[in-house]
């Protein structure tokens, strides 16, 4: 029987089968010994010892398509970045490194700004255009009065999404707009562990319909992958890409280097100049690291 892992905790991982439910499983011993750890996320075999009470042994974990390593999680086919327009002000800064890990791990990332109700239409506008002009797709969502949550779910549908973002920005009200009834699906495990259903300490999948999949990841708050190269740094952000060619050095990285394609656009207005002080600000990050 094949099913996915929605949740592990104190080696107990409880697996989802369509058309089954869930099932508590331990991951035989032959794991170990290849030092396979199962993740969150992850598709595997399971043999089932115990039918009426949902009780089984993972038995293979099939390939993965990715991993991250920090929060541990497998087979994501892309990431919502929730953020708020306002209470609290977005850190667009942060935001900015959201999507450059995204990047790097080749996830496609759909950016969600919530709370578009609190501020005028105007400037969700300005905000939103900064991200569709940098390739990005961006819904715009109000949890209070329902806008654009049948956006968001019509993305969700038949992938595995890890749902990511910062504190307050109305995570949690978007999953169970998405979900209405998210805490219900794990009540059982609940019970089991003894724990509460909204601990925010370990990933947790949702099943929103047969191949769809909502990851609740709270490891992403505070993530960024950092340990790489500077001259990497401007392949993850998609609307420099057409400019690189057209630069007087080719391996200019869009910071002092005089006829730089990527300055003269931003100067054009071509380019997010928020964007691009964020890239600047990353950039000396990592050669801060390589220093010391």
């Amino acid at each position: 029987m094949q099913g996915k892992i929605i949740k592990g905790i104190a080696g107990f991982y409880y697996v989802h089968v369509v058309h089954s439910g869930i099932y508590e499983c331990k991951a035989k011993g032959v794991f170990r010994n290849k030092k396979i750890k199962p993740l969150v996320g992850d598709n595997v075999i399971l043999d089932v010892i115990d039918e009426d009470n949902h009780i089984g042994n993972i038995i293979e974990v099939c390939k993965r398509t990715n991993e991250l390593i920090r929060p541990a999680v497998a087979n994501i086919d892309q990431s919502l970045v929730v953020f708020a327009v306002s209470r609290p002000e977005p850190n667009i800064n942060l935001l900015d490194r959201f999507l450059v890990m995204m990047e790097r791990q080749d996830i496609p990332a759909v950016i969600c700004f919530n709370k578009s109700d609190l501020i005028p239409e105007d400037e969700i506008i300005k905000l939103r255009d900064i991200y569709v002009n940098a390739g990005y797709h961006v819904i715009c969502t109000s949890t209070i009065y329902g806008t654009g949550v049948d956006d968001v779910k019509r993305v969700l549908m038949g992938k595995t999404t890890a749902l990511a973002g910062p504190s307050g920005v109305g995570k949690s009200s978007m999953l169970n707009a998405i979900i209405p009834d998210a805490n219900s699906q794990t009540g059982g495990i609940s019970e089991k562990i003894g724990r509460g259903r909204n601990t925010t300490r370990h990933t947790e999948i949702f099943n929103l319909e047969e191949d769809t999949y909502i990851m609740d990841t709270p490891g992403f708050t505070s993530l960024y992958a950092d340990d790489f190269d500077k001259v990497m740094l401007k392949e993850y952000f998609p609307e420099f890409r057409k400019y690189h060619n057209q630069c007087r050095f080719g391996g200019c990285i869009h910071e002092n280097e005089p006829d730089c394609a990527v300055k003269t656009a931003v100067e054009n207005g071509e380019i997010s100049k928020s964007r691009y002080d964020n890239y600047l600000l990353m950039l000396q990050d990592i050669k801060n690291k390589k220093r010391y």
